[in-house]
């Protein structure tokens, strides 16, 4: 989606540093209507973006597959002019899937009605064979291929990417009444606003949103309970609970821009969801440049918030994850059948450790780490946290703690998928500094897991790790958390890896 102006966007800092509001802190109980709602999304969707990414993929392999069979058939593969056969196939199959893109043929529309489309189709398929023969005109070369491949290449790749087309389009509409390929939205504020924008939406049968129910702070009075037929399912805290339960992908605030403080206020509690954030700009009065707006269909929408690491970013970084874990193990490995050795040898009881703690979308994952404590004065909800020559640690613990060798079968916990490489550390799910969790000290806390929580991440290489004994350390802590998020890209996880043994073996903070 397009990006708002620089000037129009409400950034992160600004919703933080917000009056009033909480920041995300309270979550609402959830009423049995909503928790029925939520429970109906709980499976997991496709995302558009990812299925028409992978379509493009597939066009392109289609095509230049064809080609590649009919000078297989006709010409023989190896020859003489292979290599240059080959460079053809695969810039005419790149150009096409190019122009199909230009032309917006991969969008929702296009994808579920191709007889509408196939006029355009062939009319991009013919141009790119025009380009081909006149580079091979100008180049003087088109001599020395085959006519007879060449035709046949137009005519069976046009006859396929039509097929496929007309598969991919009934997939697709199965997909939309079953649920499996949708955005779930939910309209953030009631009343006429709300009406509107849903109408709206409803007039564009061609988008993936689905509404799955309306939050509004007002009372029924100023917000009715059903808007064109959707139910008003609570307050903006219980909206955080729904969100997580169903899996909402967009929340729409359906407020007018003139409302800014009940905007901010809004988005305070809001931002620390792992979804998109769209302000509706549809019955707004002030008009900015067609490039500051997204569309939902045709309904302009002012980006303010989008979900950290999604679609194709998450691919690389679940790739990025697999292939640096399987690495760290094998070379870990002698390390870690010491260290169980050690551990064995030290004291009595099992080698690991397992903790449940807070994951994305404060799931609750189980966390793997090499026992450092004696096994009955172990603490697995975290509530007292460890100190500098703590009685609980024992001798190889001391050892494996200072080290960080403790957290080495974490890198299973990030092959698995629980985990990523990098990103903010998980914490105990009952975690405390001076008896308080942490989400009471800092506000906005549980933005940390719009994200997977990370075997390593920006905070600990920049000092902050180990014991947290004052509210500065878990400010600080979630205040590099949150600049990750915001900064992401695989450099930037590249860099904190390769920093991390340097940084974390110079740290004193960890006993």
């Amino acid at each position: 989606m397009n990006e708002i102006d620089p000037a129009l966007r409400i950034t992160a800092d600004a919703v933080r540093n917000a009056p009033g509001a909480s920041g995300g802190r309270g979550i609402g109980q959830l009423n049995p209507m909503a928790i029925q709602i939520a429970n109906q999304f709980r499976k997991d969707t496709m995302s558009p973006v990812m299925v028409i990414g992978l379509l493009r993929l597939g066009e392109f392999a289609l095509v230049a597959l064809i080609g590649l069979a009919v000078a297989e058939y006709y010409v023989g593969f190896p020859g003489p002019l292979w290599a240059t056969y080959l460079a053809v196939i695969v810039g005419g199959a790149a150009a096409a899937v190019l122009a199909l893109e230009i032309a917006d043929l991969y969008q929702l529309p296009a994808l579920r009605n191709p007889p509408r489309q196939s006029g355009l189709i062939l009319l991009l398929w013919s141009g790119v064979f025009a380009v081909l023969t006149l580079a091979g005109f100008l180049a003087k070369m088109s001599a020395d291929f085959s006519r007879v491949w060449f035709m046949a290449w137009y005519g069976l790749g046009f006859a396929a990417l039509m097929i496929e087309r007309f598969a991919v389009s009934r997939v697709i509409r199965k997909w939309a009444r079953n649920g499996a390929m949708e955005r779930r939205a939910v309209i953030v504020g009631g009343g006429r606003d709300a009406e509107k924008l849903i109408r709206a939406l409803e007039q564009q049968p061609d988008n993936d949103i689905r509404i799955c129910g309306i939050f509004d702070d007002r009372d029924d009075l100023r917000s009715p309970r059903i808007v064109a037929g959707y139910p008003k399912l609570g307050t903006l805290d219980e909206l955080i609970e729904f969100a997580r339960l169903a899996r909402i992908d967009m929340l729409i605030v359906s407020l007018p821009l003139t409302a800014e403080s009940r905007v901010l206020s809004m988005l305070k509690k809001l931002w620390v969801l792992p979804v998109d954030i769209r302000l509706s700009a549809h019955s707004n009065q002030l008009r900015f440049r067609p490039r500051a707006y997204s569309f939902v269909g045709r309904v302009p929408m002012l980006d303010i918030f989008d979900k950290p690491i999604s679609n194709w970013d998450s691919v690389a970084k679940r790739l990025f994850d697999i292939f640096f874990s399987v690495i760290a193990i094998v070379l870990l490995m002698p390390v870690m059948i010491a260290t169980a050795i050690a551990i064995k040898l030290d004291s009595p009881g099992p080698v690991l450790f397992r903790q449940k703690r807070h994951g994305f979308n404060n799931e609750v994952v189980e966390v793997l780490e090499f026992r450092s404590m004696y096994t009955h004065l172990s603490d697995p909800t975290a509530k007292n946290a460890v100190t500098r020559n703590d009685p609980r640690v024992t001798r190889v613990g001391r050892f494996i703690r200072k080290t960080s060798i403790d957290e080495f079968p974490q890198f299973f916990n990030a092959l698995a998928g629980s985990l990523s490489l990098v990103g903010p550390r998980p914490h105990a799910i009952s975690a405390r500094a001076h008896d308080r969790i942490f989400d009471e000290i800092v506000d906005g806390y549980f933005a940390r897991h719009k994200v997977k929580p990370g075997v390593t991440g920006w905070a600990q290489i920049n000092g902050w790790r180990g014991e947290i004994d004052t509210d500065e350390k878990i400010q600080k802590r979630t205040e590099f958390d949150l600049y990750y998020i915001e900064n992401w890209s695989l450099w930037f996880d590249l860099k904190i890896l390769l920093l991390t043994p340097i940084r974390l073996l110079k740290s004193e903070n960890a006993y």
